[in-house]
């Protein structure tokens, strides 16, 4: 059956397939950047140039399915069929299976530089850790499945809740980013480890601060743990914290070239992954400082690989804060002749809701060029939810607004 397409020179077909092989093509067209009815087409036209019919397919269950291909191709192959002895149903089964075969998942593409992500912020409570763990997720997230995004043109519209958009229509499917991610809890207080539902390290064993002070017990790579859940496969891992960690500056104090103490504890571990977050304390002293140099620019390190990380809300006190920490960057910058790059601001725990102070407050943030907002996250129940379970939530809760923006986050700092 077909039916014209007034877009083009194509018309409405409708077939059968089955519902594994639709969405195999659904998944695999987006991963090569191609239309549904390209790859369909592409499938056609290789099958029909074939000397003999490939393996049967299995279509029981197939469905309809409708799509848009050129009159003559689909007249040729309608033809071919016949005469090779296949109905409609396993003629188009085998094209898709061809294409398929012929068009496997892409490789994902891995940094030249392992990316080192400073979440940070000396205010407490803006959201540091949410946002490194769901950064995190996003970015591990299966590259051979599509995930809804939402991307960074929406941003102004959330100035007015009544315009933000909740159009699916509004949304983009898009593959998962595959990376190899290191979550690295710099906090004693262990809020990112305990949320991801894993114990901080006891205090009488190895940890991050012995490693950082010269006192390693152990291999740092034994410390890590995986974060256990299907979407992320065995992409995304956890060095938890330990509230020794509270003693760390004072640690540091006789630790010579302390300042790089977080990068020669970490070294050991970075040809493991291609992407690792440090979720820093909300604190401006040392361990800020050696959190700040393992963010530098490295020698032949592209411009924004790596760096700052700044969340912040839309409220004063931010504003405030956020004036204290670049501060600090700056003098580590200017003493020490270092490039760190900022990767840009995060407004988090938005809600237009509160009124004047919360939408001029993000205006106040965009009018801010360099850095510039990467991402605004509303603040909505299911990340309280998932912390409640223990959960990460873009495996909690995959398809609610907050998990929409992370992942738009991870790209627009990825570009």
């Amino acid at each position: 059956m077909t039916s014209p397409d007034t877009g083009g020179d194509r018309e409405k077909v409708v077939t059968k397939l089955t519902s594994t092989l639709r969405q195999d093509l659904k998944v695999r067209a987006a991963l090569h950047g191609l239309d549904m009815q390209n790859a369909v087409e592409a499938g056609i036209t290789a099958w029909r140039g074939l000397g003999s019919n490939p393996a049967p397919v299995d279509t029981a269950g197939a469905e309809t399915y409708a799509t848009f291909l050129p009159a003559e191709l689909w007249d040729g192959f309608r033809d071919d069929c016949k005469d090779r002895g296949v109905s409609l149903t396993q003629g188009i089964a085998q094209a898709v299976t061809l294409w398929l075969d012929s068009n496997p998942v892409p490789e994902v593409k891995r940094p030249a530089t392992v990316r080192r992500i400073v979440v940070c912020n000396q205010k407490g409570g803006v959201g540091k850790t949410a946002i490194t763990a769901g950064l995190g997720e996003a970015l591990a997230e299966n590259p051979a499945a599509l995930v809804p995004v939402r991307v960074s043109k929406h941003f102004a519209a959330l100035l007015d809740d009544h315009n933000r958009p909740e159009d699916p229509l509004a949304l983009e499917d898009l593959p998962g980013l595959g990376q190899r991610v290191l979550l690295v809890d710099f906090d004693p207080q262990s809020h990112l480890t305990k949320q991801l539902g894993h114990e901080p390290l006891p205090m009488n064993g190895d940890s991050l601060t012995n490693h950082m002070a010269g006192e390693a017990k152990g291999e740092l790579a034994d410390l890590i743990v995986a974060v256990d859940e299907d979407r992320f496969g065995n992409r995304l891992h956890l060095l938890p914290a330990c509230t020794d960690a509270f003693l760390l500056d004072v640690r540091l104090a006789s630790v010579r070239a302390r300042e790089a103490a977080l990068e020669r504890a970490l070294r050991a571990v970075e040809a493991d992954y291609d992407v690792i977050l440090i979720d820093c304390p909300p604190s401006l002293g040392l361990s800020m400082d050696a959190a700040s140099y393992y963010g530098r620019r490295r020698d032949n390190e592209e411009t924004g690989n790596s760096g700052v990380l700044i969340v912040v809300q839309a409220e004063d006190s931010s504003a405030d804060a956020y004036g204290l920490l670049t501060s600090q960057i700056e003098d580590m910058r200017a003493d020490l002749a270092l490039d760190i790059d900022y990767l840009g601001l995060v407004v988090n725990h938005y809600d237009a809701r509160r009124g004047y102070i919360a939408t001029s407050s993000l205006q106040s943030w965009m009018d801010i060029k360099d850095p510039r907002v990467v991402g605004v996250i509303g603040d909505l129940k299911e990340q309280k939810e998932a912390v409640r379970a223990k959960r990460p939530l873009l495996a909690y809760a995959p398809r609610c607004e907050q998990s929409v923006a992370l992942r738009a986050l991870a790209r627009e700092i990825s570009k």
